[in-house]
């Protein structure tokens, strides 16, 4: 890990995650996660299609803690925890080992801060604890099953697999929105 890239975006984090979790009060979370979620489809299909970009070098970590931020005030809202870093670390051309050693720890520090926020005001009841420890297993076998596949990919298909699960989880959001919203 290298703490001068990954401090930014855990700072702006957590200066941003009481925003977002306030934001829960008044916001209408069925917009916002269509929101996201329309915007997340639209910027991963263009991704998956386009041709190499330069890689984003302005901003140094200023860009960064501006990002980390604005992830933690979407996190604090959706639950999403490293979108918007997974998306700038794409954008600044690091290699797969330089996104990885940040998006990584920043996510798990967004979830805690997320949940100590959330808890703290009394949003975290026991049906929600509950289903946390239920998804215990399934979390640890993904990351079981992601570290037995990152070693064996090269960077063009890290880009992809990255672009393509932002996508699915980018639909399951849509999808859900407006099942819910047809049903009722």
């Amino acid at each position: 890990m290298d703490w001068r890239k990954l401090l930014p975006f855990v700072v702006g984090a957590a200066l941003g995650v009481p925003i977002g979790v306030s934001a829960l009060t008044v916001a209408n979370p069925s917009h916002v996660r269509l929101g996201i979620g329309v915007l997340l489809i639209v910027f991963s299909m263009w991704n998956l299609f386009r041709p190499p970009l330069r890689p984003i070098v302005w901003g140094g970590a200023v860009a960064d803690g501006a990002v980390g931020f604005l992830n933690g005030v979407l996190a604090g809202i959706t639950g999403l925890a490293g979108i918007l870093v997974i998306i700038w670390c794409g954008l600044r051309g690091w290699s797969k080992d330089q996104q990885r050693a940040v998006f990584q720890p920043t996510a798990v520090a967004i979830f805690a801060m997320t949940a100590l926020w959330l808890g703290g005001r009394g949003g975290i009841g026991a049906d929600t604890a509950w289903l946390f420890v239920a998804g215990l297993p399934v979390l640890f076998a993904g990351t079981w099953v992601g570290l037995k596949f990152y070693g064996r990919i090269d960077e063009p298909t890290f880009r992809k697999v990255v672009l393509v699960l932002l996508l699915i989880s980018a639909l399951v959001f849509v999808v859900s929105e407006l099942r819910a919203a047809w049903l009722g």
